[in-house]
């Protein structure tokens, strides 16, 4: 799918231009009025949906490329902020929100205008370290969510830091739900008590009073099922304690945001996300912050207790979702595929010129050790070394052993090499 916006005096103006360019099978993905006048249309056609170019130039070769060319220009970093939001399957309603919000902010980097449209559309309350006194938390969330190893990992990071933890279960009805949770907390040196009702959980909140953070791991819960939502609310009505919904990346997007709308219901105001590291659509994580209006706290990006727990801002979100790598490729294939390797040899010799000249020196020096990382053990440098190194040294010798004509493989030689090194330097180097 390609998408494009179009800037105009009036919204007809607009949809004219959106049908010429993109045929009458388009679809508006935004609209906005532009502050000095005018309005902005973002839409979306299929490939295959585009219309054959105008025949008003050469009628041959430019077909394909006359329409393309005049609209390069009008992509933008909304454009490519919905790019990236359809890439994530952002549901359309909440998608061209975003968009809306991202195109009214005067910034080139897409990340940081997705950034912003997150920030104005979201909240970000991330989860206390243990540095503070706060109200212990119950992890809450459905069978299998991640509840046991994000509350390891809230440990760990408490201990890390030299704050006091205590670990509360309630999961005794899961078969090792307990064993999993104890094997943890005894590598961290800490106590696990296990309740199984309210009034033993409530004992336990007396025996933690004064300790910086106190987790509670409860059993997952049918969000559907009335009896498991409430015995869920019993047990939270055993002390003060605010329960953190833990729910894993990649879910259907109306279910999970059916089941944050549950949770809720006992008292979720923050959302936990787990399994980061094994997704690549985030759409549904922002479906059900949107839905259940969850602010978001931290995310597991890894099954290691001692690491991948971090807190999520609207800038690290807007960086999962349009990595730096999807603009590196571009710019790093480019600049090896001009320089010659007798060039390098020559700017190797040359030390002197690389202050005077403004063309190729910065380039030149920066060349091999990019050449590493970006091309591997196959590419262009290998298949030309061997005809490189050997070159100066070793000719005289290995022609001289050979006996038959000395002089002219050594003077033949040397001349092609001279050419060799002088013809890539004339050209890469004025």
């Amino acid at each position: 799918m390609r998408l494009k916006s179009f800037h105009a005096k009036t919204m007809s103006d607009a949809m004219r231009m959106v049908r010429q360019s993109l045929g009458d099978d388009a679809i508006i993905v935004a609209t906005r009025e532009e502050e000095g006048g005018g309005v902005r249309v973002t839409a979306a056609v299929e490939e295959d949906d585009l219309p054959p170019a105008p025949s008003s130039g050469g009628s041959r070769g430019g077909r394909g490329k006359a329409p393309v060319k005049p609209i390069e220009p009008e992509i933008d970093v909304g454009e490519m902020v919905a790019d990236a939001l359809q890439r994530h399957g952002v549901p359309a309603a909440l998608a061209e929100q975003l968009i809306d919000a991202a195109s009214g902010l005067d910034t080139e980097d897409p990340r940081l205008a997705l950034g912003s449209a997150l920030d104005s559309f979201f909240t970000f309350n991330p989860l206390p370290d243990g540095r503070a006194p706060v109200k212990p938390l119950a992890l809450v969330g459905p069978p299998g969510s991640g509840k046991t190893l994000v509350a390891a990992k809230l440990a760990a990071r408490a201990v890390f830091r030299k704050c006091s933890v205590g670990v509360i279960t309630t999961d005794t009805v899961r078969a090792g739900g307990v064993d999993q949770l104890a094997a943890f907390t005894r590598l961290m040196k800490l106590k696990l008590a296990t309740v199984e009702d309210p009034d033993a959980l409530a004992g336990a909140f007396e025996v933690h009073r004064r300790t910086d953070l106190v987790l509670v791991d409860t059993a997952g819960r049918n969000p559907f099922d009335a009896d498991d939502m409430q015995d869920l609310r019993a047990m939270l009505s055993a002390g003060e304690v605010e329960p953190v919904l833990v729910l894993p990346a990649g879910l259907d997007a109306l279910e999970a945001a059916d089941m944050a709308m549950a949770f809720k219901a006992v008292g979720v105001r923050r959302m936990l996300v787990t399994r980061l590291d094994m997704v690549r659509r985030l759409g549904s994580v922002l479906a059900i912050a949107a839905r259940a209006r969850l602010s978001f706290c931290d995310a597991s990006i890894s099954s290691k207790v001692a690491e991948g727990l971090t807190a999520l801002n609207p800038l690290a979100l807007a960086r999962m979702m349009i990595p730096a790598e999807e603009k590196a490729p571009a710019a790093k294939e480019s600049a090896p595929r001009r320089t010659a390797r007798t060039a390098d040899w020559d700017e190797d010799d040359d030390g002197d010129d690389h202050g005077d000249d403004r063309g190729q020196p910065d380039r030149e020096p920066s060349h091999p050790p990019e050449r590493k990382p970006n091309f591997g053990r196959g590419y262009e440098p290998e298949d030309e070394d061997p005809e490189i190194e050997p070159a100066p040294p070793p000719p005289p010798p290995r022609r001289a052993a050979a006996a038959a004509k000395p002089t002219k493989p050594a003077t033949a030689k040397p001349a092609t090499k001279a050419k060799a090194a002088s013809s890539p330097s004339s050209r890469t180097l004025p």
